[in-house]
């Protein structure tokens, strides 16, 4: 078995470094008046400060030629709308092709976790999950579909109990194929 473990730990970006990252988490809990080097509190940091990109890391080329689709349906998230610090409520439909390499199952939703967790749009986190697949594994391409509810639309405003927001984003051969394409849309209908 080939195992490719690939290293996001020099980020070119301009991104803070994860230890950054992790002594904001640190101050913000200290902000809301506890500490956190108390046993609830202290891998919470780390925990918060997950890249996504790092949790596609494992990959694996034992596939047996396989590269039809790979699809992870209904991953339930809860994120919260950067306008408003409401909750989006929904879930989202995975899917790639392999061009010789596969990643576990749970990897996926541990990435549309991983990105839920941030102050969100939806169109955003659409597009942030596509990329993560599409950048670590390289497929030959990627489907993501995400149905939610906005509770800054639901609970005030408008107050439109029930309206859900569809977002996709289709890359590589769900884009230029339409069969394809139209294959990972008919699995996601409910």
């Amino acid at each position: 078995m080939n195992i490719q473990i690939r290293d996001f730990s020099q980020q070119s970006s301009g991104l803070p470094s994860r230890e950054e990252a992790e002594a904001a988490f640190r101050t913000i809990i200290r902000w809301a008046g506890e500490n956190p080097d108390r046993p609830g509190l202290i891998e919470t940091p780390a925990r918060a400060a997950q890249d996504p990109l790092a949790i596609l890391d494992k990959t694996f080329d034992e596939t047996g030629g396989y590269e039809e689709m790979v699809i992870l349906r209904g991953i339930a998230f809860e994120s919260h709308c950067e306008h408003h610090l409401a909750p989006i409520v929904g879930q989202a439909w995975v899917a790639y092709v392999p061009n010789g390499r596969v990643v576990g199952l749970s990897k996926l939703a541990r990435v549309v976790d991983a990105y839920a967790k941030r102050l969100q749009i939806q169109e955003r986190m659409t597009s942030e999950i596509a990329s993560a697949v599409q950048e670590v594994l390289q497929p030959q391409g990627v489907g993501v579909v995400i149905r939610a509810v906005h509770h800054c639309m639901s609970s005030r405003g408008v107050h439109k109990v029930g309206a859900e927001m569809v977002t996709s984003c289709m890359l590589g051969c769900f884009r230029v194929n339409a069969a394809t394409r139209q294959e990972f849309l008919a699995m996601t209908k409910q």
